[in-house]
């Protein structure tokens, strides 16, 4: 009898914890369809009739504070608002006074650009994995004025990346991460992503080595929490993850996309490149033969990596103007940089200090479906090409 009991016992509890993870959307809102589990927590779910008991209570009703939601656009079907006009017509959330009469994310707490500044410096010194100048080596080759970079000229005959140091740069827990997320998506809209319970694991890896496994990661945590955008590390990682690899539609109403797919790994819609400002990514397609680089129209001033460039490029029959991306960084600097960007000025632009020179990240949200208490998603994210 002990027997049967302590295994009655083991598959309660297994069915408790099981449910925790694929029967509920607690820290599931707006992710892909996952085929192990039993119920669904994005938006397809209502058509396909899957959605998890608890969908509208976690995913829909819950958007009922101003938290990731201040300055958004008006939605009829919101139950209150979080921006410019809602004290006017007497509907806004009762956090907005608290939350939105700040610039940020909703913490509360003013963050200045100065205070945004210093701490990209923070994160600027402590990127022990950068790449140094003997691990990397570019050939940028041509210089085009930005009336150029539609032309679609091939001026630059050798490849950008000259030699990278891959044994030395690959091992580094954060680049392997990386490398094990960026071949996980199909780059063309309005095809559904589907991910694998290993892919979904691949993605938490990612965002754990780079922000919880690395002193730049936390240094981001600390100041985020000291200014009370988040309560906990817990807290920081769920959110990073469902703002980076929430699923959304940007076309044919399918779950095609996410801020890191759009970001890090690149996307073709409307017959061209979108995205895609990731030198990683850029450096393992151009050593297969899949993407032809043909000038560049910015270098960034700084004369040790991490740099920044805008390049022009062909990837197998689809042209990208202007791909500007974080060179020679670590994995968790481009992650940090962008999330800090998104969070502290979504929609805008972020001005950050790198050894002193200012490089400016242009951040846009996705303002059509939304996760959580109605937080954005990530819709794009990218070093803005320089105004002289």
């Amino acid at each position: 009898m002990k027997i049967i009991a302590v295994l009655a016992l083991c598959v309660t509890l297994y069915q408790q914890g099981h449910s925790n993870t694929l029967d509920s959307c607690q820290g599931r809102c707006g992710y892909g369809t996952d085929s192990s589990a039993s119920c669904q927590c994005n938006s397809s779910c209502e058509g396909f009739k899957d959605c998890c008991s608890d969908y509208t209570q976690l995913c829909k009703a819950g958007a009922t504070s101003c938290k990731g939601r201040c300055r958004e656009k008006f939605n009829s079907q919101n139950k209150c608002h979080c921006n410019s006009q809602c004290a006017q017509h007497n509907n806004c959330c009762s956090d907005h006074a608290d939350l939105c009469d700040s610039d940020g994310a909703g913490g509360g707490t003013v963050i200045t650009d100065a205070e945004i500044k210093a701490l990209s410096e923070a994160l600027y010194a402590l990127d022990s994995n950068k790449a140094s100048a003997s691990e990397l080596i570019l050939d940028p080759q041509a210089l085009v004025p930005d009336s150029q970079t539609s032309s679609k000229n091939d001026l630059s005959p050798r490849p950008l990346f000259q030699y990278l140091n891959e044994e030395k740069l690959f091992s580094r827990p954060t680049f392997s991460a990386l490398l094990a997320v960026l071949d996980n998506y199909d780059r063309m809209t309005g095809q559904t992503e589907d991910f694998s319970p290993q892919q979904l694991a691949e993605q938490e890896t990612f965002v754990k080595e780079t922000m919880s496994n690395t002193e730049l990661g936390r240094e981001l945590f600390a100041f985020l929490h000291t200014k009370g955008v988040y309560a906990s590390e817990e807290e920081f990682i769920q959110d990073l993850k469902m703002m980076w690899f929430g699923l959304y539609s940007r076309s044919s109403n399918k779950m095609d996309s996410s801020g890191f797919e759009h970001i890090f790994a690149g996307e073709v819609k409307g017959g061209k490149i979108s995205g895609f400002h990731n030198w990683i990514r850029f450096y393992l397609l151009e050593k297969n033969g899949k993407l032809n680089y043909y000038s560049h129209s910015f270098n960034g001033p700084w004369t040790s990596y991490p740099d920044v460039m805008g390049m022009q490029f062909m990837w197998e029959g689809y042209y990208k103007q202007v791909g500007s991306s974080v060179i020679g960084c670590s994995p968790e600097f481009d992650f940090a940089l962008y999330s800090l960007c998104y969070i502290t000025r979504p929609g805008k632009q972020c001005r950050l200090s790198l050894a002193g020179k200012e490089l400016i990240i242009q951040t846009y949200t996705w303002d059509n479906s939304s996760y959580g208490n109605g937080k954005k998603f990530i819709g794009s994210a990218f070093p803005a090409t320089p105004s002289n």
